[in-house]
C-alpha cells in the first residue's frame, strides 16, 4: 500500500510539475509577454484646458503685464485632416515614437501639438505702459483693459509644440479582464513623466504692429500622464491618456521687431486619445 502512496504522489507532482512547465512556456512564447527591445509609434488628437495667466509684454516704448488671462484650446473635432497628410498639422494632434528599454520600462520622443487662444473681450487688470492709451476701444476705469480684437490678438495655433521627452512604465493588467490570451487582446496601464521645450508659431496682433509670423524657441515645460493602452493582435493598439503639466515661455516673439517679446508661465491639462503600431525590427 505504501509504494501504491509512494507511486501515485509521485506521478501527481510530475504531473503539477509538466502542467506548470508548459503554462510557463505557453506564457513566455507569448509575442506580447516580452517588451524589451520593441519600438512604437502613435499618432492621435488632444483637447486642452489652461489655467489663468499674467502674460508680460515688452517694447521699445511699452512694458505692460495682463493679469489672469483666460485662454481655451481650438478643437477641430472629428475630421479628415487627421489623416490628410498635406493638412495633419492643423488640428490638435500627438505624435510619439518610443522604444522599449526594458519589459516595464520605455523612452520615448514627440511631439503635442496643442493650441492656445486668449479669450478675447475679457476685462483685465493691467500694470505698466504703452503708448496712446485708449487709442484701441479698450481702457476702462480701475486700471482695467477690455481685450479688443484692436489692442491685442494672442495666440499659440500653430501651435503650442511642446516638444518631449517621456519615460514611462507600462504593466499588463490582463488578468483583472480575465483575458488569457494576450496576443489577441492585451490590456495595460501606463504611467509617465516628460519634459522638454515649447517651440511655438505665436499669432499675435499687438498694438497695431506686424505679427512675428515664425516658429521659435521660447521655453519648456515639464509634465506627468496616466494612460491606458489596449493592443490588439500583438501590434495595433488604442491608447488612452490624460496628461497635466506645467509651461513657462520667457521669450515669446511677438512682432517683426526684435525688441518685442511676451513672457507667460502656466499650467495646462490634456485629454489624448492615439492610434497606434508596436513591433521588432
Amino acid at each position: 500500500m505504501k509504494y501504491f502512496l509512494l507511486y501515485t504522489t509521485l506521478l501527481v507532482i510530475l504531473f503539477s510539475n509538466s502542467t506548470i512547465a508548459q503554462e510557463t512556456t505557453e506564457i513566455q512564447s507569448k509575442y506580447t509577454a516580452q517588451n524589451k527591445g520593441k519600438f512604437f509609434i502613435s499618432w492621435g488628437g488632444n483637447r486642452d484646458s489652461y489655467s489663468k495667466s499674467d502674460i508680460t509684454f515688452q517694447g521699445k516704448d511699452y512694458d505692460f503685464t495682463l493679469e489672469n488671462v483666460q485662454a481655451h484650446d481650438k478643437p477641430k473635432g472629428w475630421h479628415i485632416d487627421y489623416i490628410n497628410p498635406v493638412r495633419m498639422t492643423i488640428p490638435q494632434t500627438n505624435l510619439r515614437m518610443g522604444y522599449f528599454i526594458s519589459n516595464h520600462y520605455s523612452v520615448a520622443i514627440g511631439v503635442d501639438h496643442m493650441k492656445y487662444v486668449m479669450a478675447q473681450n475679457k476685462t483685465v487688470d493691467i500694470n505698466g505702459y504703452y503708448p496712446n492709451p485708449g487709442s484701441y476701444n479698450e481702457l476702462l476705469a480701475n486700471n482695467q483693459v477690455l481685450l479688443t480684437e484692436e489692442f491685442l490678438q494672442y495666440e499659440h495655433t500653430d501651435g503650442l509644440n511642446y516638444v518631449n521627452t517621456e519615460f514611462s512604465r507600462h504593466d499588463d493588467i490582463s488578468s483583472i479582464f480575465n483575458i488569457r490570451n494576450t496576443d489577441k487582446i492585451q490590456v495595460n496601464l501606463t504611467e509617465g513623466v516628460g519634459f522638454g521645450l515649447l517651440y511655438p508659431k505665436t499669432n499675435t496682433t499687438l498694438l497695431g504692429k506686424e505679427r512675428h509670423d515664425d516658429f521659435h524657441v521660447s521655453g519648456y515645460g515639464t509634465s506627468l500622464k496616466a494612460g491606458l493602452n489596449v493592443t490588439f493582435f500583438k501590434h495595433f493598439y488604442i491608447q488612452g491618456e490624460l496628461k497635466g503639466g506645467y509651461i513657462n515661455m520667457q521669450d515669446i516673439r511677438t512682432t517683426q521687431s526684435s525688441e518685442d517679446s511676451a513672457s507667460q508661465d502656466f499650467f495646462f491639462f490634456q485629454k489624448i486619445i492615439a492610434l497606434g503600431g508596436i513591433f521588432r525590427i
